[in-house]
């Protein structure tokens, strides 16, 4: 008998704006993907219908914001949320140099735009985890019950990696706030090992897998997601970065036991997000 198909949740997703697209930061990150930029923007509906060939269910799409402004608000993921409720949950960000205000973004996310998290990226800011600026989120986000979301390991792009080392920074937060969910993607390379032990360690750190393709996935993170960490990892993609079909379809060549596999693709992230089965 054919195993069933099981149906998948992206754990990071953006959508392919034209904005987002034409950043200068991510000329280097299309350069070593091979992937061919889409300047002109991605519509959602094509990022839906490459959903239904891979077998996706729903992904997270994420706002951005950086120093510069603002790239992907707040309300345009709440908006395409809206109209895809059943494929879409969304991730709010904020302006982490105005702290009052980013609680209260956050806040208004959450409460009235139906947000599920937080996202930061770190390298955008150039400011790690255990940074001042971002402990008044991390209150807000115990208080709300979402979790925080942010890149791990080196930049794509050329920007610094350094505030994307898994320990001390993460850890620092881990231990500071035991009650925040955080969960940490791009796998953390070439500290993947760090961000395992930060996963086995903390009940509430997670990985996610996004930008890598399963192919390219560190043996030791395999072996973790198949055995003692299988709780602990969420898939995603990093779309429009990486196309969604492939790293669905090589997800069936790691070896995972169905138990493991199910957790990876779906049932980690039902968890992690609150999401009804």
């Amino acid at each position: 008998m054919t195993e069933a198909r099981i149906p998948a949740i992206d754990a990071w997703a953006q959508p392919g704006t034209a904005v987002l697209l034409n950043r200068p930061e991510f000329a280097s990150l299309f350069r070593v993907t091979g992937e061919t930029a889409r300047f002109e923007g991605v519509p959602v509906e094509e990022l839906l219908a490459n959903m239904d060939q891979a077998g996706i269910e729903r992904a997270v799409l994420r706002a951005w914001c950086g120093p510069d402004g603002w790239i992907i608000s707040n309300d345009e993921i709440a908006e395409i949320v809206a109209r895809n409720p059943k494929r879409f949950l969304g991730l709010a960000t904020v302006d982490l140099l105005r702290p009052v205000e980013a609680v209260r973004e956050l806040e208004r996310a959450v409460q009235d735009l139906g947000m599920s998290g937080l996202f930061i990226l770190p390298w955008m800011w150039n400011l790690p985890p255990n940074d001042r600026h971002y402990y008044p989120l991390y209150v807000k986000c115990i208080e709300l019950g979402v979790p925080f979301c942010c890149q791990v390991g080196h930049t794509g792009p050329l920007r610094p990696s350094e505030p994307g080392r898994p320990i001390p920074y993460l850890d620092d937060v881990a231990l500071t706030f035991p009650d925040l969910t955080v969960v940490g993607g791009h796998i953390g390379h070439p500290w993947t090992d760090e961000m395992i032990d930060l996963a086995w360690k903390y009940p509430n750190v997670y990985i996610d897998t996004s930008a890598h393709l399963p192919r390219y996935y560190p043996p030791t993170l395999v072996h973790f997601m198949n055995s003692y960490g299988q709780d602990k990892v969420l898939w995603g993609t990093n779309y429009p970065m990486l196309p969604v079909d492939r790293c669905r379809e090589q997800v069936e060549d790691l070896g995972l036991k169905p138990e493991a596999k199910e957790k990876f693709l779906r049932l980690n992230a039902q968890r992690v997000f609150k999401l009804a089965e």
